[in-house]
């Protein structure tokens, strides 16, 4: 029977399309696949949106969508990547699916059941204006070590304390400005530092083979006691109030599962999506104990996968995976961390743009990739050297050596002798074929590329020894270049299966070139024979550095406003043309009970009916001084649900980029004759 491996990457946030080191993981565990189903592993290759949490939504409303529709548009955006790279996923899927909601009560229902779910009362900050509770990120304020203004509620981007959100001085909402109160609230929690969770833990990341020997060591400080002899491995929080993009809690109304808790369950949601297209029973294949479930992840999520994920997983009465895989970053020139303002960012879309071929990209970082969580470096120049000498100097270059030749002189058909050197040589490379397998096995890609170009090596210097080229213009001398160049067409053929899961979309050009069904490992073994190849041309390109080195361009420059902000990014007139600017008269204006920031504002823009409109400008106007005027309307926002009431639109003002410091708010007013409905181009 064949392996049944179900593989899985870590889930990316649904956010912003993918960077470069989405790309990375995403290759090495293509390269895994592809190499497991040439080997005659059934693969299950699965991904998913992270489509949850407080990021999301408030992302979406500031773009004035719906969290689904926000989600939609970037899940809508990750085609391009995954074509343009080569990633072979059976099936891409989202958190907020059915089966994702679910999947997650179940496992939550059983948790409690188990009696590992508590509650407990906590306090924390709460934005007055926006109604909800602001995780960290969502809170500033001056630090409380150094001083340093606009920190964040976690930590000090200028000294480096970290502390809690109440330890901030003056602190105020990301998303409203308002000052924060704390409040208390009733939050859920999974009992982690339960005994029989550690016990389970504590046998379960020990398994052999399951992680790595620096995984493991990583995490076995979470099962020593502190210095107080307390347990390290804390109960934890898996519930946040609404309102919060997510799925809710089965009997705990306006309570929602935090993200980090539905996210991996996506791994099974989108699992079962696709067995239900393709009509394949879940449950029977998630109960079979020989199926082997994989995760690649970064190992800035190691600590959520190796501990919350299988406790989760074991106590709900799943299977646990059988291999987490943990990959280092990316970085460029010697270890710098990639940034887009400093230069130093490898875009994938802009790799793509330039014209770089993609299979340059999966080939270099499969040679830095290893079974080890280390970071991989991206250097321009070693990129260049790299794929030029082993790719085209090593690899392209024993196939255009010889296959003019065949088809010229020999109608395309490959000798069946060979001659005495010609298969000591085939036999040497495929002796090698269980040591390579053995390599893509274990993930150490750098290994096997090392030796697949040693064979590449000794094949052209079988080439340099035999001289082709010099064969063809001897009298007599048919059989020997019909032997040479057949074996080099033959070797060529080797190296092609061995380099396939790195390089599939060459693979398919050699295959198309060689008129051969898809390459399997097992082809190895076997000699082509008498066979009849097509017509070469020409199969890779080599790489222009200045072509690469065009990927770290820094963008150009903001253009500055003397005592002003940034112009922002620039657009397009059809981007300008979808906002709808009209006219509107304020027909009333009031005072907002419960907000010292927010005026009521009735607006008549020429629809036969009146908008309400609340409008952050209490602190510059009074009611009075507004009825009556002319303003200028966002009229095609969407509507937005406030504490307040419905908010049906936006009126455009003027303010300072540091309104703390320059306060002062100015509503737009139109020259007379201007009437309400009118447009604004």
């Amino acid at each position: 029977m064949p392996r049944q491996l179900f593989v899985t990457t870590a889930l990316p946030y649904a956010n912003a399309g993918f960077h470069i080191g989405h790309i990375m993981e995403y290759t090495q565990a293509d390269i895994w696949v592809r190499y497991q189903r040439m080997a005659g592993s059934q693969v299950h290759f699965v991904c998913a949106d992270d489509a949850h949490g407080a990021p999301i939504m408030i992302a979406a409303e500031k773009a004035g969508k719906t969290p689904q529709d926000f989600v939609a548009g970037i899940a809508a955006g990750r085609k391009q990547y995954l074509d343009g790279f080569h990633i072979s996923f059976d099936n891409w899927h989202s958190t907020d699916g059915p089966e994702n909601h679910e999947l997650s009560k179940a496992i939550y229902l059983a948790l409690r059941h188990n009696e590992l779910i508590s509650t407990k009362t906590i306090e924390q900050f709460f934005d007055p204006e926006k109604s909800m509770f602001l995780p960290d990120r969502f809170i500033k304020g001056e630090c409380p070590k150094c001083g340093a203004k606009d920190q964040y509620g976690d930590s000090c981007e200028v000294c480096g304390a970290v502390y809690a959100p109440t330890e901030l001085k003056n602190p105020y909402s990301v998303l409203s400005g308002a000052t924060p109160v704390l409040k208390t609230s009733e939050h859920y929690f999974f009992k982690l530092s339960d005994p029989r969770c550690v016990e389970f833990l504590t046998q379960w990341t020990q398994d052999t083979g399951r992680l790595q020997p620096e995984v493991l060591n990583k995490i076995r400080e979470w099962f020593e006691p502190d210095e107080d002899g307390n347990n390290r491995l804390s109960d934890w929080d898996i519930s946040r109030d609404a309102p919060y993009f997510g799925i809710e809690i089965p009997d705990a109304p306006g309570k929602y599962f935090y993200v980090w808790l539905d996210a991996p369950i996506g791994y099974l949601a989108s699992l079962k999506n696709y067995f239900g297209k393709i009509g394949k029973d879940f449950d029977a294949f998630m109960a079979d104990e020989s199926v082997e479930q994989i995760h690649f992840i970064g190992k800035d999520i190691t600590y959520f996968h190796t501990l919350f994920w299988p406790a989760m997983l074991h106590f709900s009465g799943r299977k646990t995976p059988n291999h987490v895989f943990v990959h280092g970053f990316m970085t460029v020139n010697g270890g710098e961390k990639m940034s887009k303002s400093r230069g130093t960012g490898l875009d994938p879309l802009k790799y793509l743009s330039l014209g770089l071929n993609a299979e340059w990209l999966r080939y270099y970082i499969a040679a830095k990739l290893n079974a080890r969580v280390e970071d991989i470096d991206f250097n321009p120049e070693d990129f260049a050297a790299r794929v030029n000498s082993d790719l085209v100097g090593k690899y392209i270059n024993i196939a255009s050596r010889a296959a003019g030749f065949l088809t010229k002189r020999f109608g395309g058909k490959l000798s069946a002798d060979l001659g005495v050197e010609g298969r000591m040589l085939l036999d040497a490379l495929r002796a090698h074929s269980g040591a390579i397998a053995e390599l893509y096995e274990t993930r150490e890609f750098g290994k096997a590329l090392r030796e697949i170009m040693t064979l590449a090596d000794k094949v052209n210097e079988f080439v340099d020894q035999h001289k082709p080229w010099e064969l063809a213009k001897q009298d007599g001398m048919d059989a020997a270049l019909h032997d040479v160049c057949s074996v080099c067409i033959e070797a060529f053929r080797l190296l092609t299966i061995y380099l396939k899961p790195v390089l599939p979309a060459l693979a398919a050009q050699v295959e198309a070139f060689l008129k051969v069904e898809p390459l399997q490992w097992a082809d190895a073994a076997r000699a082509l024979g008498a066979h009849t190849i097509g017509t070469y041309q020409h199969l890779m390109q080599r790489v222009d550095l200045a072509k690469v080195e065009q990927l770290f361009e820094a963008p150009p420059a903001p253009k500055v406003v003397p005592g002003g902000e940034d112009i922002a990014a620039e657009i397009k007139i059809d981007d300008f043309a979808k906002v709808d600017l009209r006219i509107a008269r304020i027909v009333k204006a009031e005072l907002v009970g419960g907000s010292d920031k927010l005026l009521r504002l009735t607006l008549d823009a020429g629809e036969g009916r009146t908008r309400n409109v609340f409008s952050g400008i209490r602190s510059a106007y009074k009611p009075e001084d507004l009825e009556g005027k002319l303003t200028v309307l966002v009229a095609n926002l969407a509507p937005r649900k406030m504490k307040f009431g419905i908010s049906e639109g936006m009126v455009l003002a003027a303010s300072h980029a540091d309104e703390k410091a320059n306060p002062g708010l100015f509503v737009l007013e139109p020259h007379a004759g201007a009437q309400p409905g009118m447009r604004v181009r």
